[in-house]
């Protein structure tokens, strides 16, 4: 074949031409380089190559990153994994090889990314999220992903994601918007870890989290200054009452003083709280995660104590009165998992008391069927979205979706497995949530998310947008 043969054939002429014509018309001082771009930007993006591979989370415990290929570049996701797995979530993939990482291995998952996933999306284009995500649903053909592994679909699922808003040349917040539909961008409010607790950390606290949330923030940045602020403080108040080794942090970053009781822990964010001078400015939520203290109908909150009594035993009404109590005495505005994953009747009741804000997480679990039921009984009046546990992002953006049709409050959620992936920073505010949970102001993969949201709003500039007071009326 001849140069003008195969200059004819692929119509290269043409479009060399249109390229000299655009390096012209911008006045480039670099044309080569100008029309080398110009030319790459023609060509529309399709998937290349698939590469993951075996690395470790926040808590060392292996987990599934994948390095996705255009012909626009290489694009990097991480799945995350928690503490808690339930029955109705997505089903991570692990080895169960007790002899490597304690079983606790995803080389299957990996080589099913290497080898079904790769084959099955190699030439697709990277734009088209929901025709990706389909196509890893199909291929693994169970409900909960249990033949592909919900980590390996989630890790591809977010690469590609990243790789459509590289070939759209816009920023991922801006993708995930575009593919959600929505017009609005939001930084989200964070809820900042302060007191860990429960399975996160190895005091005797049974509820899993103390947060702020700092609603009296103009912007992300400030409300970030506030968090840490608050969280230098809370080790002061927690070094000059119980010492320097009450400062161990927990899983997700919180402080892990060894207190037992709800109120000792809301008194000592409280005193934090009144250090910073921002009083009303910041609020207080709790993970209650009361499955892991629910034994039968009963709640033990002295599930942790050593020799306990047996005393501190609280029926489903015991509990609604002591959150009652809570909420008058403290500025609480947000409980997750009040009560069991399969209490809906006691949760049901306390949302509908209208205190604060309720938030389903081991009782809906990203699962669609179960938000669907929560919607149907007033059942609760928030999600808490965690990606791994439904799989895929248009999976994702789905159920949000289906929580803002109810007009309840969407709060994006880390695990306490992490990676340094940003992705979940992204989502909240592409999806425009109003609310994300990434840990404390402590420890990097959990900064890495809040960090992110900094970047955002000052890319966003004059058109950001901090939620503040309207957390729940986004």
């Amino acid at each position: 074949m001849s140069v003008q043969e195969y200059l004819d054939k692929h119509m290269l002429s043409r479009k060399l031409e249109d390229a000299v014509n655009a390096a012209v018309r911008a006045k480039t001082s670099d044309p080569v380089l100008f029309i080398s771009n110009h030319m790459r930007k023609s060509v529309p993006s399709v998937i290349t190559k698939l590469k993951a591979r075996q690395i470790l989370d926040s808590r060392g415990i292996p987990t599934v990153e994948v390095d996705l290929y255009t012909n626009k570049g290489m694009f990097r996701a991480s799945a995350p994994s928690g503490a808690s797995l339930g029955m109705y979530e997505a089903i991570e993939l692990r080895d169960a090889d007790k002899g490597t990482y304690l079983g606790n291995g995803v080389s299957r998952a990996v080589k099913n990314i290497n080898e079904k996933i790769s084959e099955a999306l190699i030439g697709m284009d990277p734009t088209l999220q929901s025709q990706i995500d389909q196509a890893m649903i199909d291929l693994d053909k169970t409900e909960k992903k249990g033949e592909l592994g919900a980590n390996a679909i989630l890790a591809v699922s977010m690469a590609a994601c990243k790789a459509g808003a590289a070939e759209k040349e816009v920023p991922l917040y801006k993708h995930i918007a575009d593919l959600s539909g929505k017009t609005n961008l939001l930084l989200p409010v964070p809820a900042f870890t302060l007191i860990s607790g429960g399975k996160h950390a190895g005091n005797n606290l049974a509820v899993q989290e103390i947060m702020i949330l700092p609603v009296g923030a103009k912007r992300f940045e400030e409300a970030l200054q506030m968090g840490s602020e608050t969280y230098h403080h809370l080790k002061a108040v927690i070094t000059e009452k119980y010492g320097a080794h009450g400062c161990s942090v927990g899983e997700d970053g919180g402080l892990a003083p060894n207190i037992s009781s709800f109120k000792e822990a809301l008194d000592l964010v409280q005193e934090a709280i009144g250090r910073t001078g921002y009083n009303e400015k910041i609020k207080i939520a709790i993970d209650a995660a009361a499955t892991e203290f629910c034994i039968g109908t009963k709640y033990d909150l002295d599930f942790k104590t050593p020799n306990r009594s047996g005393q501190n035993f609280k029926s489903g009404e015991n509990m609604v009165e002591m959150y009652r109590e809570l909420c008058t005495g403290y500025p609480i505005v947000s409980i997750e998992d009040p009560f069991d994953k399969e209490d809906w009747e006691h949760t049901k009741y306390f949302s509908g008391l209208g205190i604060c804000q309720v938030v389903g997480d081991d009782l809906l679990m990203s699962n669609p069927k179960r938000i669907e039921r929560a919607i149907q009984e007033n059942a609760c009046n928030a999600l808490l979205l965690k990606v791994n546990q439904i799989g895929t992002v248009t999976e994702a953006i789905e159920v949000v979706k289906m929580a803002k049709d109810a007009n309840w409050g969407v709060v994006v959620s880390q695990r306490s497995g992490e990676t340094e992936d940003t992705f979940i920073a992204d989502l909240s505010v592409g999806m425009a949530t109003g609310q994300i949970k990434a840990g404390a102001p402590c420890r990097g993969e959990r900064l890495a998310k809040y960090n992110q949201l900094i970047r955002i709003e000052e890319e966003l500039g004059e058109q950001a947008v901090y939620v503040g007071q309207d957390w729940r009326r986004c």
